[in-house]
């Protein structure tokens, strides 16, 4: 018998007009018009982010995502700053552990003047000293910040004690020595040997037509050469480069921290079937770990899992925020219903409705033209190309429980887990 409850493929997500194109020097453009939309989202994304800092520069690709705004040879901090607001735009960047995207929103009116300021930054930015000696102040009180911030802070030793002799376990902002110690060439090294073409992709997403996005590549980044340095070529990531651990330590906080995970070797073929896992697991109201640990035992207000899928390896996070009384009860629950048959011969409704909610994330994160610039700019970068809306709603519909508990049985059953526990000293 068909369950009526069982999603399926979406009608209402039309094919979208997405087109793809190469500038003469090699830089790769996708454009993907949303006729509705009354904006256009510009990005440029960098596949450089933490984990390709040098050894001796953690936070550099962060850092650099900062200083392009500092000024270029056309312009100071306050006439990039001015430029896009007096035409009514927005414009922003962030760092991951493997990219860096700098990206603008802007009126059609504008795109021309918007798209020069985009290309300027990331092609000549000039780093004057005085600007980057500020600059590198603004980023010492953002790494202050997360020190002060117990949730962000756990994440970042998480990810150090998980892969302590691999880059991908740096802080992606780096530390208060790294960032005092930057200096002008390990910026200027930095950016010639990442941002260049072959490293680059240019997105435009909203009332945009493929033809103009192109004509405007080539007048503004047309002129970016290729590095002229070795190719870079990216650390991977071996099963002995993670290290479980279970670590306690007490902190001047006032309620426990807790962080549960894993990792495990990339596998393509499990992708939608974690994504789905991890809906049932720790997202949303009625996961799990919700469902159990804050509905049930009231053991905490902030309960979630986390998946992030990287180049090489696919990492598990799980977060609680709980009574440093109930520590201890609230991480033994929490690795109880790991290996519980919950995940690993899952219910039918239970599947069907984590697929639903993924499936409405997904949908309606389309209707967010900055998410969606960003997610077409990861597909490329992680699957090497562009994937249908349609596509994707088909993948998670056709996700089964037997596709679930084998995923659960990689990820949740046969990974070596580490956990790491700050408990109030107070």
């Amino acid at each position: 018998m068909v369950n009526d409850n069982r999603p399926q493929q979406s009608s209402s997500i039309a094919e979208s007009s997405v087109q793809q194109g190469v500038l003469n020097n090699g830089l790769r453009v996708v454009t993907d018009a949303v006729p509705h939309v009354h904006s256009i989202t510009l990005g440029i994304q960098i596949d450089a982010g933490s984990r390709d800092d040098p050894e001796k520069s953690s936070g550099l690709a962060h850092f650099i995502e900062h200083a392009i705004f500092k000024g270029t040879k056309r312009r100071t901090y306050l006439d990039i700053a001015r430029n896009i607001e007096k035409n009514g735009g927005y414009l922003d960047a962030y760092t991951t552990k493997e990219h860096t995207c700098v990206y603008l929103r802007c009126l059609p009116e504008h795109l021309e003047p918007s798209f020069d300021l985009l290309a300027d930054l990331v092609c000549d930015p000039t780093f004057p000293s005085e600007e980057i000696e500020k600059e590198k102040e603004v980023v010492i009180e953002e790494i202050s910040s997360v020190n002060d911030t117990p949730e962000e802070l756990i994440f970042d030793e998480f990810d150090l004690r998980s892969f302590p002799n691999h880059p991908i376990g740096r802080a992606i902002l780096g530390t208060e020595k790294s960032v005092a110690g930057f200096s002008d060439s390990d910026l200027k090294h930095f950016m010639q040997q990442h941002y260049v073409p072959h490293n680059m992709l240019l997105t435009a997403t909203g009332k945009v037509q493929h033809n103009d996005i192109m004509t405007l590549g080539e007048r503004f980044l047309g002129s970016l050469a290729q590095s002229t340095e070795h190719t870079y070529v990216r650390q991977p990531l071996l099963s002995e480069h993670y290290t479980p651990f279970n670590v306690k330590l007490k902190k001047q906080i006032y309620q426990a921290q807790i962080v549960l995970g894993t990792a495990i070797p990339r596998h393509d073929p499990h992708y939608y079937s974690l994504m789905v896992l991890n809906s049932m697991l720790g997202n949303g109201m009625s996961s799990l770990l919700n469902l159990e640990l804050r509905e049930k035992r009231g053991l905490a207000y902030t309960v979630y899992s986390s998946l992030t899928f990287c180049d090489d390896v696919t990492a598990l996070n799980i977060y609680a925020g709980t009574d440093g009384n109930k520590a201890k009860s609230t991480l033994e629950l929490i690795e109880k219903l790991l290996k519980s048959d919950a995940l690993l011969h899952p219910d039918l409704d239970e599947v069907e409705a984590a697929k639903t909610k993924l499936l409405g994330y997904h949908i309606m994160g389309m209707d967010k033209m900055t998410r969606r610039m960003s997610q077409t700019a990861s597909d490329i970068s992680y699957f090497g190309r562009y994937i249908e809306p349609n596509e994707k709603t088909a993948a998670i519909a056709a996700v089964t429980l037997d596709d679930i508990a084998e995923a659960a049985r990689e990820l949740l059953h046969q990974a070596h887990y580490s956990s790491l526990l700050y408990k109030p000293s107070r």
